[in-house]
């Protein structure tokens, strides 16, 4: 039986332990071979606090939740969504406390294939505060130089759209590192990882980017 993270355990995992533990995760996920633990017991475990080793920044798509696909449990993971994984000022500040504050060894950006708010962004879609969302995401879609042909660079292109998620990802990344010091230097001091990594909503594998 696995029981929640404690400050003892927390501390004893290195970053690239942390990126391990999910690694691990997402392969028992996928052999659906799920860890035993009795989640209402770690309920119990955390009522006096909480120790993540982990924070995932990933989209509201209702088939990319980071507590199933790495098979984490309460208290394992810091979990911030939003549509297209994108990055301002509250996740920032929010990942910032998870690290300085809370502890967690490594920021994972997770994209995912058949992203909706990367189509929106391939399409130029336009809706109430969707439009300012999406415009986020359109330096990605500058950024991927192929197919040239404008008939090409839509929604309809799968393989088009997942390439952009994956720009998309690796932007995120950039924008953590430039818009906060407080994460930078906690990863130049090799406290914590930054990592990108991509969802595969059609096998629910996760690939790491190096």
């Amino acid at each position: 039986m696995i029981n929640a993270h404690t400050k003892e355990s927390q501390s004893l995992i290195s970053p690239e332990d942390a990126v391990t533990l999910l690694k691990e995760g997402n392969a028992r996920f996928r052999e659906n071979n799920k860890a035993d633990r009795d989640l209402m017991v770690q309920v119990e475990q955390t009522t006096g606090g909480q120790y993540p080793f982990a924070t995932i920044l990933s989209c509201i798509d209702s088939r990319v939740s980071s507590e199933l696909i790495f098979d984490q449990g309460i208290g394992d993971i810091f979990s911030a969504r939003v549509a297209g994984n994108i990055v301002n000022e509250d996740l920032l500040g929010s990942m910032e406390f998870a690290c300085k504050l809370a502890g967690t060894r490594v920021i994972v950006v997770l994209g995912h294939t058949s992203c909706g708010a990367v189509k929106g962004a391939c399409d130029d879609a336009k809706l109430g505060n969707l439009t300012a969302l999406v415009s986020k995401i359109k330096p990605a879609v500058a950024a991927v130089t192929e197919p040239a042909d404008p008939k090409m660079r839509n929604s309809k292109n799968l393989s088009f759209v997942d390439r952009v998620a994956a720009m998309n990802v690796n932007l995120t990344l950039d924008d953590i590192r430039k818009k906060s010091p407080v994460l930078k230097e906690m990863e130049d001091n090799g406290e914590i990882q930054i990592r990108g990594a991509m969802y595969d909503i059609n096998t629910g594998e996760v690939t790491f980017m190096d």
